[in-house]
């Protein structure tokens, strides 16, 4: 099977299609599960698959640094590695090396870093993120860019943005594998003119696809949409389009009413070790007491093993007494939310009845709090270590 994309239809704006891997065809708009360690957490490639994803996300950054690249690349591959046999987008490791790294330095060859995990000192260059990944033998591949944080200055987001179209070049001559595709990165904040000086820069380069990188850390979600607007009319039609680090329910309709075709994030995951389920309503935690006594699924008719197995009581028993069984039955739940969700999306843009779906989507559905989620990321980015100002966790 060759690599490419294929636009089926669109509906006001939203697309479907089908992104083609030498390894499966994925149908878009697609949500990839993160397995940033070569793991989605508290689940067995099985389990991913029955719920019905056949792509998820890795991350060179944390596989470069436990078990190593030649590590993975001698076993096999990471494919053959993880026991894994969906297709693979791999992440450049650009993203953590800012936000995890306790120190790095950013130079013109590549960028000087410390391990989060024993302060070793790295370096990673753009020809080294592509070799890493080609020895990891993913299927989608991606540049290495440089991300500033949310709140950065006209002159240095610019100086950031023009590395990162070096960096590009630099990248698209050092890729080698060609049953790999390579994806850029379109880098500039909050401003619409440097958003537009990068999508025309990198798409002369003719990329496998285009990527929206250095949002969702920390702006308002106007502002992210507002910019995800305005860049994905200067992207080909005929390229997968990318919003990187975005995965609330919300979001993806948003996303998708944008023109996006690819999403990833931790957050479904994550969110489900900490008791928080998705419902067609939003998000319920299974903690609360409420849920003590209810002798029924967390949401009725919901297809997932967990809701078809267990009463809503039995979740929150296995919370309260931090079993666990509590954190993979709450994964399941809610990766199988989100690819239904994908499913309906994709449905409704078929049907020309995308508008609608998202009309009613809102009707149903209250979003966390503004004040809470960025709380919540707070929390998360001070468990790491790091603090807001300096690059946050994508949502």
């Amino acid at each position: 099977m060759e690599k490419g994309f294929h636009l089926i239809k669109t509906c006001e704006g939203a697309r479907t299609g089908e992104l083609i891997t030498p390894r499966d065809m994925v149908p878009t708009p697609t949500f990839l599960p993160v397995g940033s360690q070569g793991t989605v957490k508290t689940l067995i490639p099985e389990e991913v698959k029955d719920i019905g994803y056949n792509m998820v996300l890795a991350n060179t950054y944390h596989l470069y640094l436990r078990p190593g690249i030649e590590v993975v690349a001698g076993l096999g591959g990471l494919h053959k590695f993880m026991a894994w046999d969906g297709a693979i987008l791999t992440d450049s490791g650009g993203y953590q090396v800012f936000s995890l790294a306790p120190l790095c330095k950013i130079e013109e060859k590549g960028v000087k870093f410390r391990s989060h995990i024993d302060g070793n000192e790295h370096f990673f260059t753009p020809e080294l993120a592509i070799e890493y990944q080609e020895k990891l033998s993913a299927d989608i591949i991606m540049v290495l860019d440089v991300c500033t944080a949310y709140g950065e200055g006209f002159e240095k987001t610019q100086r950031a943005m023009e590395l990162t179209h070096r960096w590009a070049e630099r990248c698209h001559k050092a890729h080698k594998n060609q049953n790999q595709a390579l994806y850029a990165i379109v880098q500039g904040g909050v401003f619409p003119e440097l958003r537009r000086q990068s999508a025309e820069y990198l798409t002369s380069m003719d990329f496998d696809g285009y990527a929206l990188g250095g949002l969702s850390v920390g702006e308002p979600k106007e502002v992210t949409f507002s910019i995800v607007e305005q860049t994905v009319t200067l992207l080909p039609e005929d390229k997968p389009r990318y919003l990187m680090g975005v995965g609330s329910p919300e979001d993806i309709v948003e996303g998708v009413a944008r023109g996006i075709d690819i999403f990833d994030s931790a957050l479904p995951t994550r969110v489900a070790r900490n008791g928080a389920l998705f419902t067609g309503e939003g998000r319920c935690n299974i903690r609360n007491a409420a849920f003590r006594r209810m002798d029924r699924p967390i949401v009725s008719g919901c297809g997932c093993y967990t809701c078809r197995t267990f009463s809503a009581a039995y979740l929150h028993h296995l919370f309260k007494c931090e079993e666990l069984l509590a954190y993979r039955l709450a994964t399941i739940h809610n990766l199988h939310f989100i690819h239904n969700l994908m499913e309906n999306v994709r449905n409704a843009i078929i049907d020309g009845t995308f508008s609608r779906f998202r009309e009613e989507f809102w009707l149903r559905y209250q979003p966390t709090d503004e004040q809470v989620r960025v709380s919540q990321k707070q929390k998360w980015l001070k468990s790491k270590g790091r603090e807001l100002d300096s690059g946050s966790a994508p949502t």
